[in-house]
């Protein structure tokens, strides 16, 4: 999966329509998440810091629910925004999640597992695990 990387306001204008997973490296306003709504339709999944997700208001929480878009907590760490401007996650995160499933590990399990292995938020490995 492709996460865009936004690092400003201004950076929601250049998205494509397209986007599925948005990392916002700064702290949102209730309308810069509409606004990033509006660009892109298709959005799954807001990727923002713990320090600003605390600061998201409720009304921002209950529209994006209302939306079925998930807000995730998290980071992508080691990113290079001026060499890529989007972070993946890797194919083996998805390989070995399938792997556990097959070997009969419950889903509480794999995730302690993968969140130990990968060192991704909780929020992000339940999110991979509800859409793999």
């Amino acid at each position: 999966m492709k996460i865009r990387v936004i690092s400003s306001k201004e950076e929601i204008e250049t998205l494509n329509t397209n986007e599925e997973m948005v990392h916002m490296a700064f702290r949102p306003s209730n309308t810069d998440i509409f606004s990033l709504i509006q660009k892109c339709p298709q959005v799954k999944a807001l990727h923002i810091p713990n320090s600003y997700k605390r600061t998201i208001s409720t009304s921002a929480k209950m529209f994006l629910q209302m939306q079925g878009i998930e807000l995730i907590e998290g980071d992508v760490w080691g990113h290079r925004k001026d060499i890529n401007e989007y972070s993946e996650v890797p194919q083996s995160v998805y390989d070995s999640i399938k792997q556990y499933r097959v070997n009969g590990m419950q889903d509480e399990d794999i995730a302690e597992k993968m969140i130990r292995e990968t060192r991704l938020s909780p929020d992000f490995i339940a999110f991979l695990m509800k859409n793999n």
